[in-house]
């Protein structure tokens, strides 16, 4: 029992003792108060430099082919025989599809028959005109000796002229027949479809098929998509902004995703007239040698304008650009003291993300990462990379302070 109480009583002792000590070192902390250190905007600079810029305008658009056209029948009928498909490259007067062509045969066949039968009559009727000037002739000769009455003088003139009206009409028969036959020698020459195009483009490509063999065709029914890879065009929509800047004959640079890193040259051949109401936007078309074909109609493409170009002009990063109070500017870095100062500044062009700064002249580093929690006066850190400068730019002041003083 004693020794029960004996703990008890060390055990108060030592708590009481734990909690002296726990109130000294309070006591201490509070007297102790850390230094202050230094705060300030963790920030990223940048070289004010002199450089080349460029007013660079980049519109989005898409490929078409030059030339375009659909191949289609002229006639009906079952589609007989299709030589090429997509992606075949066709030749000036290829031989492109074949229609049936058995009922249109047959009308020639009859045509050229109605055509031999006139020409039948054409001969009936030549001879039936020789009789009757030969008849004609003698009656003539009996009535001069007064052996024919003058009637029967009148009937042999009639029939001449009978039988040369028969002869005309045959005539005329053999000319409408021949156009007959005629026609329906060049509605069976459409049973047979070739290509033919304008320009100088000796060969083009099958875009799409719209039918196969066996299909029974109407007239005017699309059978294949021709077009014109050699030459492409890219066709570009701009705004009012960048309407009165564009020319005919302006140069451009084309890129597509399908080919990164690769640029086509193009140069402007039409502009339109006119800016629709609804997008306030205008139709640019330019044309692009595509020798290799490895532009394709529908793909999209950037094309890059340059409209203006001035060298060794006063830039700096577009990132380090800010709005105070209404101003655009920038926050120009003291690098002795790890401060900034806003500067506001004139902007001109802009590219690659560098903008030009017209006035003032300035120099130095700039803040280009940060700069939207700065206020003019504000202190910086510096990253660790960007220290050395710094320092560099202390020591040259003290060099320069020392060589003052000697």
């Amino acid at each position: 029992m004693k020794k029960f109480f004996t703990i008890i009583i060390l055990l108060s002792i030592m708590g009481y003792l734990g909690w002296r000590v726990h109130e000294k070192i309070l006591v201490l902390q509070n007297k102790v108060k850390p230094k202050p250190q230094k705060t300030g905007v963790a920030v990223e600079v940048a070289k004010i430099e002199r450089k080349s810029i460029s007013d660079v305008h980049s519109f989005t658009g898409s490929i078409f082919p030059k030339s375009h056209f659909i191949l289609a029948p002229r006639i009906s009928g079952r589609l007989v025989k299709l030589y090429f498909d997509i992606g075949d490259a066709i030749k000036q007067k290829d031989l492109i599809a074949v229609i049936d062509d058995e009922e249109y045969r047959l009308e020639v066949d009859k045509a050229t028959c109605l055509m031999n039968v006139a020409l039948a009559n054409v001969e009936e009727a030549l001879s039936d005109l020789g009789v009757a000037q030969t008849e004609l002739a003698r009656a003539r000769s009996l009535r001069q000796r007064e052996i024919v009455s003058k009637s029967d003088l009148d009937v042999a003139e009639a029939k001449y002229k009978a039988a040369e009206v028969k002869h005309k009409v045959a005539l005329t028969q053999v000319e409408k027949e021949k156009v007959s036959l005629q026609a329906m020698q060049v509605r069976h020459s459409y049973t047979k479809i070739h290509a033919f195009w304008e320009g100088d483009s000796k060969t083009r490509v099958v875009g799409e098929r719209f039918v196969h063999e066996g299909s029974m065709l109407a007239v005017n029914t699309p059978i294949l998509s021709v077009l014109d890879l050699d030459t492409v065009l890219a066709v570009v929509h701009v705004i009012e902004q960048d309407y009165s800047r564009i020319e005919v004959g302006q140069k451009a640079t084309v890129t597509t995703d399908a080919f990164p890193g690769k640029k086509f040259s193009a140069k402007t051949v039409r502009i339109a007239p006119l800016l629709k109401e609804t997008s306030r936007q205008a139709k640019v078309e330019m044309e692009i040698i595509n020798a290799d074909h490895l532009l394709k109609p529908g793909m999209f493409i950037r094309a890059e304008m340059e409209f203006l170009k001035k060298d060794n002009v006063l830039s700096v990063p577009l990132s380090s650009i800010v709005k105070r109070n209404g101003k655009e500017g920038v926050f120009l870095v003291n690098m002795e003291k790890e401060k900034v100062q806003f500067v506001p500044v004139s902007l001109g062009i802009s590219q690659d993300n560098y903008v030009e700064i017209i006035s003032p002249d300035i120099k130095g580093f700039v803040v280009s990462l940060g700069q939207h929690l700065l206020s003019d006066d504000a202190s910086i850190v510096l990253p660790p990379e960007d220290k050395p400068k710094a320092e560099h730019k202390k020591e040259q002041s003290m060099q320069t302070k020392v060589t003052g003083k000697i």
